[in-house]
């Protein structure tokens, strides 16, 4: 499976569960890349842009 597959089916499960909780998941996920800037998140960004 692609990355950007994997991040889209990430992202859509996020929505679902921030409707049934109403609770800001994907913010406070903002914040902890932002803030914390995990290696993670640098490698699924490059990984979406190399498969451009």
């Amino acid at each position: 499976m692609k990355t950007k597959s994997k991040i889209l089916i990430y992202l859509i499960l996020l929505s679902v569960f921030d409707l049934i909780i109403p609770f800001p998941i994907t913010a406070v996920i903002l914040l902890y890349v932002l803030f914390n800037k995990p290696i993670w998140f640098k490698k699924y960004v490059k990984d979406i842009y190399r498969s451009s």
